[in-house]
């Protein structure tokens, strides 16, 4: 994946689909949205990611696990949000979701998909640097998934999302730690013996230990919990929460909730 810049900062927009685009973005729209196809892994991955943010969200708002919507009345920022593969079953969870990504191609997409979903998900294209300029009301909940390996500069933008969060709200990062193990896995094996994902997706000195995701947040003020390791079972197909933080982990943070306030 190329490299993201935060700079320069330009206000997200809301890109319009002209009428002679709509085939060639629902063509993309279905390759996303294609569980056997090139995004394969993010289906496989999101089954785990989506019960931990569900899980996380209801613990922590004190929600109702039981209800048909239980996000509802929660807004949440999906950054780096692709094709729409979290964002959409957060709308239907009931939340307000923004949708945001650097690429306008992914954001045509997404949108295509969640019209002919019938979901209403505001998606933008854009950077978190320029939801703040853009003077963006702060998020219950900003998700960080598989997005700041990407970036060009990590701490800033850990730094810019937190900024994005809330008093009182929930921040969960998922990403990839810098260790052999991972370096073995995510990239020897998933790029070049299982052609999981593309070569060159994913870049091993740009792989982050979690000491270097929460020293970030800490300083722009949000309270971390230990990682969360994310394991892959090749016998079963399927990835599960584990205690191993070698490879893929994510990680809770909260800002606290303002004096006398939620």
């Amino acid at each position: 994946m190329d490299e993201i810049s935060e700079s320069p900062a330009t206000a997200p927009r809301r890109p319009s689909i002209d009428s002679d685009e709509v085939a060639k973005f629902s063509a993309m729209a279905a390759e996303w949205w294609d569980p056997k196809g090139k995004f394969r892994p993010l289906h496989r991955f999101n089954p785990v990611r989506l019960g931990f943010i569900r899980e996380t969200a209801v613990d922590h708002f004190r929600l109702d696990d039981q209800a048909r919507k239980p996000l509802a009345g929660l807004r949440v920022l999906d950054i780096g949000c692709g094709g729409g593969l979290v964002s959409e079953p957060l709308a239907r969870m009931g939340a307000t979701v923004t949708g945001v990504d650097a690429s306008e191609a992914n954001i045509k997409t997404a949108l295509t998909h969640a019209r002919e979903a019938g979901l209403e998900i505001d998606y933008r294209a854009g950077t978190a640097e320029g939801l703040l300029e853009d003077g963006t009301e702060p998020f219950d909940i900003v998700l960080n998934l598989e997005v700041v390996e990407h970036v060009a500069d990590p701490a800033q933008f850990m730094k810019d999302t937190a900024a994005l969060l809330r008093p009182g709200g929930l921040m969960i990062v998922a990403t990839l730690n810098r260790t052999p193990k991972a370096f073995a896995l995510a990239i020897v094996g998933a790029e070049y013996v299982l052609r999981w994902l593309p070569r060159g997706t994913h870049e091993f000195s740009k792989f982050l230990p979690p000491a270097e995701i929460t020293a970030p947040l800490q300083v722009a003020g949000l309270e971390t919990d230990p990682p969360q390791g994310v394991s892959y079972n090749p016998l079963a197909d399927s990835w599960r929460l584990s205690g191993d933080t070698q490879v893929n982990y994510m990680i809770v943070a909260r800002r606290p909730a303002a004096p006398g306030g939620g």
